[in-house]
């Protein structure tokens, strides 16, 4: 099977399965997908092998949570004609890549990666780091370079990522002495990170302050009533602060009338605005956007043999990129070939 030509930008995107999709995901990065994959040619990656760098105790959560994501991503309106999704451990080349880039990095900058750093952090290893999850860059440094990608969306807080994979890049092809892997650009939302239902700065799967894509009428209802809001706005009366407010937060996200999200903001600073009356205007955005994606969902979700299918077809294309860049680079390094 030859690979049509394309001469499109390329963009790798893709999320670990480590659970359904949520809103945190559509904001972030879903929805661009469905408008970039008309004028790139994208990949997405499932990112398994990833997934394992920090659930290795339990890979069954990763392999059921494989077909979730492929279900969210039909949803939204990802497009497998226009899209090609891909199973990361189903392609050997990025193996064989982060294997051979290793010997290109430095233990020293793995630990030294500012987006390495918080995450160890956030996750309290200290030194019981693992291994896999120490070498996350350079594995991400080998999806991206198997795909020749040059755009790669991400959150401002992984750009540090796209960086250290441009190292690579740069240090491979000093090595051979032309250019043979390239560089990539990182692709920031304009949006920022949708904080979760609770205020905190990130919403989370495992910290059960997301709403899911599939979520129900009665989860979003109960989901919007927990926000977090101004805890100072005791009365609907008193004047209320919007800035970490997570209420409009979420309005600035999902509301399509930026006028009436602006005089919602206004009115509630001045006070005579309630909570419950600006969670009411949320939740109906809310109900609306998602009924459609939940019943989608539910109908790819009936039928996994067609999600199957998609995954399966978009690998072989993907394993027939990748293993070419592969054998390029190896070539171009001079490395010993039995073909």
């Amino acid at each position: 099977m030859s690979l049509p030509i394309d001469n499109r930008p390329v963009i790798l995107t893709g999320d670990r399965t480590t659970g359904p999709l949520h809103l945190g995901h559509y904001v972030g990065s879903l929805r661009n997908r469905v408008a970039l994959q008309h004028t790139h040619q994208q990949f997405l990656l499932l990112a398994d092998m990833q997934a394992l760098t920090d659930n290795a105790h339990d890979p069954e959560k990763i392999r059921r949570n494989v077909l979730e994501v492929v279900y969210d991503y039909l949803a939204v309106g990802i497009d497998p004609t226009e899209t090609t999704f891909c199973l990361q451990s189903a392609l050997p080349a990025l193996a064989d890549l982060t294997v051979l880039y290793l010997n290109f990095v430095a233990v020293g900058r793995l630990e030294r990666n500012p987006t390495i750093k918080t995450e160890i952090q956030l996750r309290g290893f200290e030194r019981d780091i693992p291994a896999g999850f120490l070498c996350y860059p350079v594995a991400q440094a080998a999806d991206i370079t198997a795909f020749k990608a040059t755009i790669v969306p991400v959150g401002e807080d992984q750009a540090p990522l796209i960086e250290q994979t441009n190292e690579i890049v740069r240090r491979l092809n000093r090595q051979v002495g032309h250019e043979v892997l390239l560089e990539a650009e990182a692709m920031i939302p304009i949006v920022g990170r949708l904080p979760g239902i609770d205020g905190k700065a990130k919403m989370s799967k495992s910290q059960g302050n997301a709403i899911p894509l599939s979520a129900s009428p009665d989860d979003i209802r109960q989901a919007v009533r927990q926000m977090y809001t101004d805890p100072a706005h005791l009365r609907a009366a008193d004047p209320g602060k919007v800035e970490g407010n997570v209420v409009f937060t979420y309005l600035d996200a999902f509301a399509e009338d930026r006028d009436f999200a602006e005089e919602l903001k206004e009115h509630y600073r001045k006070g005579g605005l309630g909570d419950m009356v600006v969670k009411r205007r949320l939740e109906d955005i809310l109900q609306a956007l998602l009924a459609p994606i939940r019943e989608r969902r539910a109908r790819y979700a009936a039928d996994p043999g067609y999600a199957l299918g998609v995954l399966r077809q978009g690998t072989l294309r993907a394993r027939e990129r990748t293993e070419a860049t592969l054998t390029e680079l190896r070539a171009a390094l001079g490395l010993f070939s039995l073909t």
